[in-house]
């Protein structure tokens, strides 16, 4: 698997994976999901060669706030660390950014993911970005 900035929008295959793990707030209007992508901070996606398998969507200013709007992986490929490692990727591209917020809905499944995959990888580096800067704040909000 390998981790790198998406560049080149593609609309079915985006609309392909919101649609796959039913996000159709967002496929419902194609131009305003298309608009969302141009204007995000940063997109990064998890390919195994030229097959999509994931992405993160940040949204913020990039120095004081790193909102991670969107994570989504194919259902098929879910559980394979994917998530994981397009957060560990995109925190250390914004290591200095003081305040990092991801939230989700509160369904039991996003709940056992974020708790038992992700919280023990971010605290890591909070941890450890919380050290160099001597104030740094993570927040996980539920919806």
């Amino acid at each position: 698997m390998e981790i790198r900035e998406y560049t080149n929008y593609k609309e079915t295959e985006i609309l392909r994976l919101y649609n796959s793990v039913g996000w159709t707030a967002y496929t419902d209007n194609p131009e305003t999901l298309r608009l969302g992508f141009k204007n995000s901070l940063r997109v990064l996606a998890a390919y195994e060669g030229e097959e999509l398998l994931g992405l993160i969507r940040a949204v913020g200013d990039g120095y004081t706030i790193l909102y991670i709007q969107d994570i989504l992986a194919f259902p098929e490929h879910q559980r394979e660390g994917i998530g994981s490692a397009l957060i560990k990727a995109l925190i250390e591209q914004f290591s200095k950014v003081r305040q990092i917020v991801l939230s989700t809905d509160a369904i039991p499944k996003n709940i056992a993911f974020y708790f038992e995959h992700l919280l023990f990888i971010l605290s890591l580096y909070i941890f450890e970005y919380c050290l160099a800067l001597s104030s740094s704040s993570f927040f996980l909000l539920y919806s």
